[in-house]
């Protein structure tokens, strides 16, 4: 095939929603080990933000995106594990928001006929990252309590699911007293507003002192320190996101009185091989197809209005997966 040209957003320069640019763009045949897909839906997600405002370095000009579901239309040399008509989700290489885009094919997910192209844009990023925060770190086990921050955001509703699964103590913390009604929905067994009460306090007054096994921290610089305290002994804290900023720095003694630790995480430094991310993805839809693990998809919204997304991510408001759809 020749290049072809599509639809989607660019940005020129690092800012606010306003640099999200809907025009004309050129996709490339694929070469060797890609694979072009034609983009039905892309998710919305926080990297995306921080890319966007220039927080996470990329170069300029780039087409934002690092999720998207849809259907593998050509292949280039030396591709095995896709076909052409395959349809495919991921969440790997820029360029989702798109109506196609190249993308190494051996990071490319199958998706099952059962799921939507919204839903298979959903599923990957979040999905994914749940998995690996709650095996990777800590074996989770039905005597910890684990706190969850933002527990009513796309992500923290599938953190607080899969930790009930495993049938572990829940505390989520929230913003508003509706966002507390959704995290105790997804199975949070105590849930904190923090914009009316201190959650250390909280934590403290819940465990009996003790502090949480375990915190998983998406929020950052607003949380993190607390989130140092609410940690019991010999606990462990996992830094995944800065939503609020980037955490402040903390100085290494400090971790050494109560024996606490913690980790930094990033998805894809926990997608290694095809393998790794095949055994991940699988048991992500595994969940979904049994039933205990269930997307919330909050709103589709068309590819063009892409900065009306970013401006409700980033409001802090939205309680949900956001999709951009190519075909709205």
């Amino acid at each position: 095939m020749t290049a072809s040209k599509v639809k989607g957003i660019l940005v020129s320069e690092n800012g606010g929603p306003e640099v999200l640019k809907y025009q004309d763009l050129e996709i490339k045949a694929p070469g060797p080990g890609q694979a072009f897909v034609k983009i039905a839906a892309c998710g919305v997600n926080f990297i995306d933000i921080y890319q966007r405002i220039g927080r996470y370095s990329v170069p300029l000009p780039y087409t934002p995106g690092l999720e998207g579901a849809g259907v593998v239309e050509a292949i280039g040399e030396n591709v095995d594990c896709v076909k052409i008509g395959d349809r495919v989700a991921y969440s790997s290489t820029l360029g989702a928001y798109a109506e196609a885009s190249l993308v190494t094919a051996s990071e490319l997910i199958p998706l099952p006929d059962d799921l939507s192209f919204e839903e298979g844009a959903a599923f990957p990023l979040q999905g994914m990252t749940a998995h690996y925060l709650i095996n990777d770190f800590r074996k989770v086990k039905g005597s910890d309590t684990v706190l969850v921050h933002a527990a009513a955001g796309g992500m923290g509703q599938l953190l607080v699911q899969w930790l009930k699964h495993l049938k572990a103590t829940v505390i989520g913390t929230v913003s508003t007293s509706a966002k507390a009604d959704i995290a105790r929905a997804c199975g949070a067994d105590h849930v904190i507003d923090y914009s009316s009460a201190d959650f250390v306090a909280e934590v403290a007054k819940i465990t009996g002192g003790k502090g949480c096994e375990m915190v998983i921290d998406g929020v950052g610089k607003s949380t993190f320190a607390g989130s140092l305290e609410a940690v019991a002994s010999h606990g462990h804290v996992v830094l995944f996101g800065s939503a609020s900023g980037p955490a402040e720095p903390i100085a290494p003694n400090s971790l050494q009185k109560r024996s606490i630790t913690i980790s930094g995480g990033s998805l894809f430094n926990h997608l290694n091989d095809r393998d790794e991310l095949l055994t991940r993805a699988s048991d992500v839809l595994h969940a979904i197809k049994v039933g205990w693990l269930k997307l919330n998809i909050e709103e589709v919204i068309s590819l063009s209005q892409a900065s009306k997304a970013h401006e409700l991510l980033e409001s802090r408001k939205s309680t949900g997966k956001i999709i951009l759809s190519t075909t709205k």
